[in-house]
């Protein structure tokens, strides 16, 4: 059961938003939507469905990517004049906090995210895009372009009934902590970050052709 609660006028360093809390049976804390400008009607806005992560979002940790992809999020949308940022409660893929504290622990033995969730006897991914769609469609949106690399998330997205016209990518640096993250996102999770600052690109073409060559000595 979704419910509503409350809006609330909330300024940033990125523009004023307007901040619309949802409670969800199961979730202690409620999802959260900042809405800049007019999104409903004929328009496709711009939106970022982002799961949230204490140690990235909060505490800018460099072990992933989140921190930035929100912070990018935010300034695209502001450039806009327009669009929805939906902050919802789905720590760690959706396995909580404890459990990616303790997937991070086997990450340090040598494993990768994916693997280390396994090995904790948990889902890869977890997270259930429906209560987004919900929201969404709420806000009185039916078509959107959405800020994601996440190919998944469209999938998930179209599947509760909204349009997603265009994928539109979140760019960003890598940094000496995340590398092996991002090529874990890319080569076990789907996601689209070749066009980051990481030699993505190389090793892609490199693959395809050992694949050519392989195929040829068969």
């Amino acid at each position: 059961m979704l419910t509503h609660d409350v809006d609330a006028r909330l300024p940033t360093e990125f523009g004023e938003f307007r901040l619309r809390a949802y409670t969800e049976n199961g979730y202690a804390a409620p999802h959260l939507a900042l809405i800049q400008g007019v999104v409903s009607g004929d328009r496709t806005p711009l939106v970022r469905i982002h799961s949230e992560c204490i140690t990235g979002d909060i505490f800018s940790s460099q072990r992933c990517d989140c921190g930035i992809q929100l912070e990018v999020a935010l300034q695209m949308i502001a450039l806009e004049g327009s669009g929805v940022l939906l902050y919802l409660r789905q720590e760690g893929r959706g396995i909580g906090l404890l459990n990616k504290l303790r997937a991070y622990k086997l990450q340090e033995e040598g494993v990768d995210t994916v693997e280390a969730n396994l090995q904790l006897g948990l889902p890869a991914d977890l997270r259930d895009y429906g209560i987004g769609a919900q929201i969404l469609t709420d806000l009185g949106l039916t078509s959107i372009r959405i800020l994601t690399n996440n190919p998944k998330k469209i999938r998930g997205l179209e599947g509760y009934g909204l349009s997603v016209t265009e994928q539109v990518p979140i760019v960003h640096e890598p940094n000496p902590h995340n590398e092996r993250y991002l090529r874990a996102k890319r080569d076990r999770l789907g996601h689209t970050i070749h066009h980051q600052a990481l030699p993505l690109d190389e090793e892609m073409v490199s693959a395809e052709h050992r694949q050519d060559r392989e195929r040829g000595d068969r």
